[in-house]
């Protein structure tokens, strides 16, 4: 059906967003409104014909905890995640730190950046290492879980036609070393950054993650089994395996260029090597 040039449906409920998806297909969910105009540099925006605001969906602000999880509405503006302080994972905080400036994160949602133009924003990195899993609704009203490992793989098929994101689930896990870099990039939609997070029990490294975000999701599982189950601090050698594991990883995706191979590398030894002896 034809609508009105620049018509803005705000639906308050799942249903009638839903029913107004359904009267105008095209139409194009607006959330934060960042991922709309980010990439145009007119002076006269570019908008489509139909928004269907999502703003007014009380169950999309939601944030509630429970001993296992933390569950976010996909609508929940990044600042507001920012100021909940110790309940939101370390590494997710420092990365929405670093997303843009103050006013920008005061609009920008989480569900915004995950499922923007590109797959593989800032926050894919951190969700991926935290085991995330996203909730995503039809209009039969039918759900299903979506891991942010797979979502943000190369193989995902994204999302399906008239589908929302409407929640992100963290489980609750206490990480003993929590590392989140940024590298500069000129590409601002593709920015490189690492994720680091270890897990100690005892003086045993139980658990860790890597992972390295460009513009793909990189994730050497090989290396981290070379240090899961040692004993804290690592010794060198053990140390000196995990780096040369990651260049051997490295040398295998010509896709990343070589100054950005340098810079990981230096980036995970210094991180490895402060577990160390």
């Amino acid at each position: 059906m034809k609508a009105p040039l620049n018509q803005v449906i705000i639906p308050t409920s799942f249903q009638e967003l839903f029913a107004a998806w359904n009267r105008f297909p095209d139409a194009v969910l607006f959330a934060g409104g960042t991922n709309l105009v980010s990439k145009q540099d007119r002076n006269i925006l570019y908008l489509p014909p139909v928004f269907l605001s999502i703003d007014k969906i009380e169950e999309l602000q939601k944030i509630t905890r429970t001993e296992q999880y933390l569950e976010i509405g996909s609508m929940v503006k990044l600042n507001r995640l920012i100021k909940l302080g110790k309940i939101v994972p370390e590494v997710l905080c420092l990365c929405l730190k670093k997303i843009a400036g103050v006013q920008l994160r005061n609009i920008a949602t989480i569900g915004g950046n995950i499922c923007g133009a590109s797959s593989w924003h800032d926050l894919s990195a951190p969700l991926t290492a935290l085991d995330a899993q996203y909730e995503f609704r039809s209009a039969s009203n039918a759900t299903r879980w979506v891991s942010a490992a797979r979502f943000h793989s190369e193989e995902n098929t994204t999302m399906e036609k008239q589908e929302l994101l409407t929640r992100i689930r963290l489980p609750l896990h206490q990480w003993d070393y929590t590392i989140y870099k940024k590298f500069h990039c000129e590409d601002y939609f593709n920015s490189n950054s690492l994720v680091f997070l270890a897990i100690t029990q005892k003086n045993i490294l139980s658990d860790i993650r890597v992972i390295y975000k460009r513009n793909a999701i990189y994730r050497n599982k090989n290396g981290e089994d070379i240090l899961k189950g040692k004993y804290l601090p690592l010794n060198r050698k053990t140390s000196h395996d995990f780096v040369v594991n990651w260049q051997e990883y490295l040398a295998g995706k010509p896709e990343i260029d070589e100054f950005s191979k340098y810079s990981l590398l230096n980036s995970i030894e210094e991180h490895v090597f402060n577990l160390s002896e």
